[in-house]
């Protein structure tokens, strides 16, 4: 569209019909008339408070704090910690009973809570109807005296579970009964418990049937009735436009007038309407009814960054508010025309009062208007909204409804209107001041001239295509050159994506990938496994002389393969272990993340000043068949990124799966004799690959008892394992439920609770153990599951990998005293690997279920009266792996992660699915084996060789922590090398201040909070007979700046001058010989033990086989990134930092 001058100067926009001229004053002759319309008192109370700096906060936070929690001591302490931050302009008696409730809530909450709830909710009552069927009479008479038409919009619970869609279901089917009720609006994802994308045709199906009798319903009505199917999600948007296509496509409903909404703030919006628009002429062709779409900016705009952010895809929606301005006129310009507003009138929703007087006068330069509706939100700018009705006619008003007892399920809603109302991006910041303040006038107007000029600039026809581009079926597997990033999973969201994965699951029933591969990795005799380990051996010399550039570069090539080939991985990992489409495909991504990261750490690991790293010659991998796909690559790449050669051991459960990556790598790069795939029985071939003289280090990830095995057959040898874990995620009455809910449920029953971070614990808290609603939701959300082999496209819960068997044969069927089931697990088919979710109540501090990892589809409750008895539960197992916390109460969030025991923390979101780097995975206790570190984490190829004394090229001189330096000053008095000791205190000072001192979130997502800490680690030192001053004096240094209080057992004398230094620093240093000590070592209550100097014998046999005690025994360095490992264990944080996608910095206060 060109802009051309008209006779009086005024410029005209969208196809020369309008002037903008024409526009603003029409929008000052509204301002001018709304000035005779009197806001309601509520309106313009919230309007006055969001003014107040502190307004949008205190009143967010006392809907979310006060209103939503069940348990009114918890919403009396919230109310408490608000009232001093009541905003000033609030009436005085508001402010007086904010003061005093806040002072007499905790005394009395049964009475100040009900009352101060009622108060306050006045505040935004405006904004949404009572859904009991009295008082939403009355409202609805109210709203429809003057003329205008509601969209009655039904709120409640989160849709977790068939049982709650229904009851919406049900819900808008009285509503659209009632005689006064002639229009509603639903969202397809609220009538069934999970949209299934990758079973797209079928989902489309099932939402048309559970639909179909409200529609029936529509068209049988004596009176008018409409249906408009509402959506917020992008992830829903083709399929509601295919919902409602599919729907009124059935003869039955030729002529019904429905509609659907389209949001201009996505891009695709324009190509959707078109789309739309040639469905309907055709069906206007065919003799039926026009359909009705209702455009809106969009207000999920939150939620689809968080999305964006956290799955590493594109903004689906436009990045700044001007571009979705634009595309809002754009959409406008071409939808109304006389001929596509024959077959699709247009609902033009929204406040912006430039908008509506453009889309008015545009409407009745073409000849429209008669199909044309303006609607606005109830209780959003009444004064505006009467005054232009003598332009527009009467409104439709779309009106939110929902019980008292529901009123929380508001929130969402609400926290984006108070949003709108406060943030200055937004028209409506604006509404109550652009008839006084010219400024703010000139400010919206100019927003929307520049809103035109940048549509009249683009070519005529132009039609913007998605953000989202991602094709599984066209795009080119990408090289990260240098650097890491996350990889992006797959969006479900796009056909390109969907016909892909409907390709792959077609293969699964007969694949056969991996089988030659595995056939030809057969070794049944034991020359035949010494010919690959001394193979290897010989060909590693090679691969590390290459040095880590060379190894990296070979690495990121491996990562571009592992993607070109996702689909295959998939599809191997589905037939293998039964792990369905949603489940495998982040695994793919974390594979690639972990090849792209180990390229990038190999690299660094030649930068370590005072320490040279030699890598172990050769390392046995032994992957989990749980993980099919991440496991067995990232220990694999690992190991080669360090310079090492693998034998990998397959699972038998997924041996395939190796097989296949085995050749991706091959493929790739890495040379067969390097990295050796064998196939070997568990039995003696096994027990002799692994306890081989000539390894130099096993990978381990499996049960506890497993590593005990390894360690049985070899007293050194150099284990690295992850094991066990029984996790739990403890729920507290300030936790929002719903939420809760969908995450304990998806962290049980993820992959049939087959992952090692699978939750098989709920600890509830004090009242959340005794609602109704948070049980409910779970019985709801688990049982509604369908559970089904991942050849099934809708399968939400695949089979265990074979059938139960001793543990989890008894926690399927078995209940302790006092346990009863509230979901129990049924066998589903005559195979024995598909059961359905089971749930427990009644589960006890110390039973069986609490103690024992069961790997299956099975989750415990348990009910306590505290947070600090709910963390003992929670740490009261052997194992420390993931832990999660539910909770919006800061004070308990900085409790529970002083005294919460697991090395992967999550908290308020689920405790599975940790991200390469995002979230390096490992755990405490006996969660974790040998002198490691956590996997996709920064020290992890550091435990894979050793370590040795080298140069230091440079120095910093820092300050030095004064316990250092007291060490130091004591050292003068031994015969120790001074320069030495000196070097070390301060290459650790720089360890402390760049990598071990400071909590990081290097992944900076905003949305969610992921800090990777380190805390002193139960640690303690042995100087050997045979070991020096200067290196027992230099550990001791190394404990001391990363905050441990190691003991000390020493075979050597110190001078009594160190002793008192080590003491003032909390170390104790205790003469003992070297037998003495052996003997005792079987015993010793520390977790790891740096080892100073060699023993007289060998340690590890006086270990007795223990595998949770790791000894660090390298020659002592000056490196600080190196010594100060032994005294720290890393902890990963995540925590959720938004609020229905606006950001909540809550939990900044405490980490």
């Amino acid at each position: 569209m060109t802009l051309q001058q008209t006779p009086t100067g005024a410029t005209p926009t969208s196809g020369n019909e309008v002037t903008s001229d024409a526009t603003v004053a029409l929008v000052e002759k509204w301002l001018k008339a709304s000035e005779a319309y009197a806001p309601s008192k509520s309106a313009s109370l919230l309007a006055e408070t969001l003014k107040d700096a502190s307004g949008l906060e205190f009143t967010l936070g006392f809907v979310d704090l006060v209103v939503r929690p069940e348990d009114l001591k918890v919403a009396a302490k919230n109310l408490k910690q608000l009232s001093s931050n009541a905003p000033k302009f609030l009436p005085g008696y508001m402010r007086l009973a904010i003061g005093v409730g806040g002072t007499m809530a905790p005394a009395f909450p049964g009475i100040v809570v009900p009352i101060a709830r009622k108060v306050l909710r006045g505040m935004v009552n405006h904004l949404i109807l009572d859904a009991r069927p009295q008082k939403l009479g009355n409202g609805i008479k109210h709203l429809t005296a003057e003329g205008n038409r509601l969209n009655i919009n039904l709120l409640g619970e989160a849709v977790l579970g068939d049982g709650e869609a229904d009851r919406r279901l049900q819900g808008t089917h009285d509503l659209l009964s009632r005689p006064d009720v002639e229009y509603v609006s639903i969202k397809v994802s609220s009538v069934v418990n999970e949209l299934s994308l990758w079973d797209y045709d079928q989902t489309v199906t099932n939402v048309v049937e559970r639909l179909t009798p409200l529609y029936q319903m529509a068209a049988s009505s004596p009176t008018p009735k409409f249906i408009n199917l509402d959506m917020e999600e992008y992830h829903d948007l083709h399929l509601t436009i295919d919902v409602l296509k599919t729907m009124l496509d059935k003869p039955e409903f030729l002529t019904l007038d429905a509609g659907i909404v389209l949001q201009a703030y996505l891009p695709d919006a324009l190509a959707a309407l078109q789309d739309l628009t040639e469905w309907s002429k055709a069906r206007r062709a065919r003799g039926g009814a026009p359909i009705k779409v209702r455009v809106v900016k969009g207000a999920n705009l939150a939620m689809e960054g968080v999305a964006a952010k956290t799955h590493g895809w594109e903004l689906a929606t436009y990045n700044t508010k001007q571009d979705s301005d634009t595309n809002y006129k754009r959409v406008l310009d071409w939808a109304l025309t006389p001929e596509n507003t024959d077959a699709v009138r247009l609902g033009i929703a929204g406040h912006n009062l430039f908008d509506i007087a453009h889309a008015h006068l545009l409407s009745q330069a073409r000849g429209v208007e008669n199909n044309v509706e303006f609607e606005m939100l109830l209780g959003m700018a009444e004064g505006q909204a009467k005054a232009l009705t003598a332009d527009v006619g009467q409104l439709l008003l779309y009106t939110p409804v929902v019980r008292p007892e529901n009123f929380d399920a508001a929130i969402s809603y609400l926290v984006r209107r108070l949003e709108e109302n406060a943030s200055p991006q937004n028209f409506m910041s604006a509404v109550f001041e652009l008839t006084k303040n010219r400024s703010l006038f000139d400010r919206e107007k100019n927003r929307f001239l520049a809103s035109l000029a940048a549509l009249d600039n683009e070519p005529a026809g132009t039609v913007p295509g998605p953000n989202r581009q991602q094709s599984r079926l066209t795009d080119a597997a990408p090289l990260l050159e240098g650097g890491f990033e996350n990889t992006p999973d797959t969006d479900s969201a796009l056909p390109d994506n969907r016909t892909w994965a409907t390709a792959i699951i077609g293969k699964i029933e007969g694949s056969t990938l991996g089988v030659a591969e595995i056939d030809a990795a057969k070794v049944t005799e034991e020359g035949k496994l010494n010919e690959i380990i001394e193979g290897a051996l010989a060909a590693q010399v090679g691969w590390h002389a290459g040095g880590a550039s060379a190894r990296a570069t070979i690495l990121r090539r491996a990562a571009q393969a592992l993607e070109a080939h996702r689909g295959d991985l998939i599809e191997v990992a589905a037939s293998e272990t039964g792990k369905t489409v949603d489940q495998a495909d982040p695994e793919i991504s974390e594979a690639i993340d972990f090849a792209n990261y180990y390229a990038e750490q190999a690299e660094l690991l030649e930068t370590v000043e005072g320490a040279a790293f030699t890598p172990a010659r050769l390392t046995v991998v032994t992957p989990p068949w749980n993980f099919p796909i991440a496991i067995p690559t990232g220990s694999v790449l690992s190991a080669l990124a360090a310079g090492s050669a693998v034998v990998m051991k397959p699972a038998p459960q997924a041996k395939r799966c190796s097989a296949v990556i085995a050749n991706i790598l091959w493929n790739a790069g890495i040379p067969r004799d390097v990295l050796a795939l064998v196939d070997i029985e568990e039995g003696e071939l096994g027990k002799q690959l692994v306890s081989h003289p000539k390894v130099e280090r096993v990978i381990l990830t499996g049960g506890f008892e497993t590593a005990e095995l390894f360690r049985s057959w070899r007293d050194d040898l150099p284990l690295l394992a992850e094991t066990s874990g029984k996790n739990s995620i403890i729920v507290t009455p300030s936790a929002d439920i719903d939420l809760a809910v969908a995450d304990v449920v998806y962290s049980a029953f993820g992959h049939a609770g087959q992952k090692c971070s699978a939750a098989s614990l709920v600890i509830l808290v004090g009242a959340m153990g005794k609602s109704d609603r948070f049980l409910n939701q779970l019985i709801d959300s688990a049982s509604s599951l369908r559970v089904d082999y991942p050849t099934n496209p809708a399968a939400q819960m695949g089979p265990i990998i074979e059938p139960a068997t001793g543990k989890l044969d008894w926690a399927l069927n078995t209940l302790d005293a006092g346990e009863k089931w509230a979901v129990k697990p049924r066998k589903m088919d005559s195979t024995g690997r598909l059961f359905s979710p089971g749930i427990r109540l009644g589960v006890t501090e110390g039973s069986r279920f609490h103690t024992t990892e069961f790997f299956g589809p099975v989750l415990g409750v348990i009910s306590v009266p505290t947070l600090e008895d709910a963390i003992r539960v929670q740490n009261g197992t052997d194992y420390g792996l993931t832990a999660g916390l539910h909770s919006l109460d800061p004070q308990e969030l900085k409790v529970w992660l002083r005294e919460v025991q697991a090395g992967n923390l999550y908290v308020n979101r689920g405790i599975t699915g940790a991200i390469v780097r995002r979230q390096p995975f490992g755990g405490w206790k006996r969660s974790a084996i040998g002198a490691g570190t956590k996997a996709g984490g920064p020290n992890y190829l550091f435990g894979l060789g050793s370590w040795a004394p080298a140069s230091v090229t440079t120095t910093s001189q820092n300050p030095l922590d004064t316990r250092v330096q007291g060490i130091l000053t004591a050292a003068k008095s031994a015969s120790a090398d001074l320069n030495q000791l000196a070097t070390a205190a301060q290459l650790d000072e720089a360890a402390w201040r760049d990598e071990f001192g400071t909590a990081r979130d290097v992944s900076a997502l905003g949305v969610e909070r992921n800090v990777f800490r380190y805390l002193p680690a139960p640690a303690g030192i042995r100087v050997s007979e045979s070991a020096t001053p200067t290196d027992a004096i230099r550990v001791v240094i190394a404990a001391v700046r990363a905050g441990n209080t190691a003991p000390v057992s020493s075979g050597i004398d110190l001078p009594a001058e160190v002793v008192r230094a080590a003491q003032n620093a909390g170390i104790t240093i205790t003469k003992q010989s070297d037998s003495a000590w052996l003997s005792t070592l079987k015993g010793t209550n520390l977790a790891r033990i740096r080892v100073v100097g060699a023993p007289s014998s060998d340690p590890h046999a006086a270990l007795g086989g223990r595998v949770d005690v790791a000894l660090y025994t390298d020659p002592v360095t000056v490196a600080g990134r190196v010594e100060m490992l032994p005294f720290l264990r890393e902890q990963a944080v995540a925590i959720t930092a938004h609020r229905f996608g606006n950001p909540d910095s809550w939990s900044e206060g405490v980490l």
